[in-house]
């Protein structure tokens, strides 16, 4: 069996060097596929893993607390925003807690000299540079007693200082926002993008009071920063945050929640979750040119059989099996569809690789996907290359030899 074996595949090698255009445009369909699904499922993992590690990068004793029952860039219709009251109340009501950040944001721009730049700017307490962990490259942050008196100070993020100022040191210049004219004492450190694509560094934070008196004209709080004390357990500090909520926010037992607490984990796992699962659709769609790939080769190999019909009749002639027939054109296509996995491994590797640095993603090698992709490519040689394997093993020997 093993000398038959050999002896198929040194056959079905000098059959594919005998054509070797009509080869390679054969396995193109099998190297696209695979290369395709590779490179989706890296680069998937690749922006799970950032996910991750940037949501980590922010603590995991992080909780997000915001009016309304969904989170992301507005709050659900009908829900009353924060104000800073509540904030004190979580800080005061509430054990267990390390520090608590309300913050309250408004795009609006900027103008330095000749210079303006529509931004975000955020008005919040000197602890939420501690929360978010943002560290400041130059200058300082405002203090408590500035946060408290309303002082017309800011820190700016390095996309500001780009637009605003060049290459220019900003600290101890005035910047307008809208009828607020404030020092900036900070610049913050770069940190690029964050995992929905938004800049993290084109922000300016002022203190909470300033932001409510002068700029946005209320009391209101979008969203309240909370973090548990190390060994701290952030389910009971949830627990806790969303009765003093419920209290404040005057719920009687049968109404539900029109506010939302959410830890960081959950918020880990849910952009984990969605990023696995586009990563799987996405992998499922580049499979279907593995399948595109595996019909090219059953139209070759048939092609091939009719080109070869009296050599196929001469071998039955004198004394080949229909086993030996079958085995001899099914391990072509399996040759033919197993180098084109191996080529497609290559370029998908070579190929992520480049991408992960182009989109700023970690490279994951993902060792199961490629011998699955591998794996799969074979088995396509074998599903596609029955049909013209039983085909020339099935010729009759004497209607074989007068084929012209």
């Amino acid at each position: 069996m093993l000398a038959m074996m050999g002896n198929a595949l040194l056959l079905a090698l000098r059959e594919l060097r005998r054509n070797v255009m009509r080869s390679i445009l054969t396995m193109l369909g099998i190297i696209i596929g695979v290369a395709a699904v590779i490179i989706l499922v890296t680069l998937g993992s690749g922006a799970t893993r950032r996910v991750t590690e940037q949501i980590a990068s922010l603590g995991s004793n992080l909780l997000m607390v915001s009016p309304g029952k969904r989170m992301g860039p507005g709050q659900s219709s009908g829900a009353a925003p924060f104000k800073l009251a509540d904030a004190e109340a979580i800080a005061r009501d509430v054990p267990s807690l390390a520090a608590v950040a309300p913050i309250s944001s408004r795009s609006t721009t900027a103008i330095y000299a000749n210079e303006n730049w529509a931004t975000t700017v955020s008005g919040t307490t000197e602890q939420y540079f501690t929360l978010s962990n943002r560290r400041i490259h130059e200058g300082r942050v405002f203090t408590a007693g500035e946060t408290r008196l309303g002082s017309a100070v800011c820190v700016i993020g390095e996309t500001v200082r780009n637009k605003l100022f060049g290459r220019q040191d900003p600290i101890g210049s005035r910047i307008r926002l809208q009828k607020l004219s404030c020092e900036v004492i900070g610049l913050l450190e770069a940190k690029g993008q964050n995992t929905m694509g938004q800049d993290q560094d084109d922000v300016i934070v002022v203190p909470l009071r300033t932001f409510q008196r002068r700029i946005a004209g209320n009391e209101d709080v979008s969203i309240i920063q909370v973090s548990a004390k190390d060994g701290a357990s952030t389910e009971r500090v949830k627990r806790d945050i969303g009765r003093l909520m419920r209290t404040r926010r005057h719920l009687s037992s049968n109404q539900d929640d029109n506010f939302n607490v959410m830890d960081m984990k959950e918020i880990a796992m849910m952009l984990s979750g969605t990023t696995q699962m586009m990563t799987m659709l996405l992998g499922a769609v580049a499979a279907v040119s593995l399948v595109v790939g595996g019909i090219g080769i059953m139209n070759i190999m048939l092609v091939s059989v009719t080109e070869r019909t009296r050599e196929i009749g001469t071998r039955l002639a004198i004394g080949a099996l229909e086993r030996e027939v079958l085995l001899q054109f099914l391990v072509e296509a399996v040759v033919l569809s197993s180098f084109g996995g191996l080529i497609g491994i290559v370029l998908a590797l070579v190929s992520s690789s480049l991408l992960a640095g182009v989109l700023q993603v970690p490279f994951v090698f993902n060792a199961p996907i490629v011998m699955v992709g591998f794996a799969f490519s074979a088995a396509v040689g074998v599903a596609f290359g029955f049909v013209p394997a039983r085909k020339a093993a099935r010729l009759d020997p004497i209607e074989a030899l007068r084929h012209e």
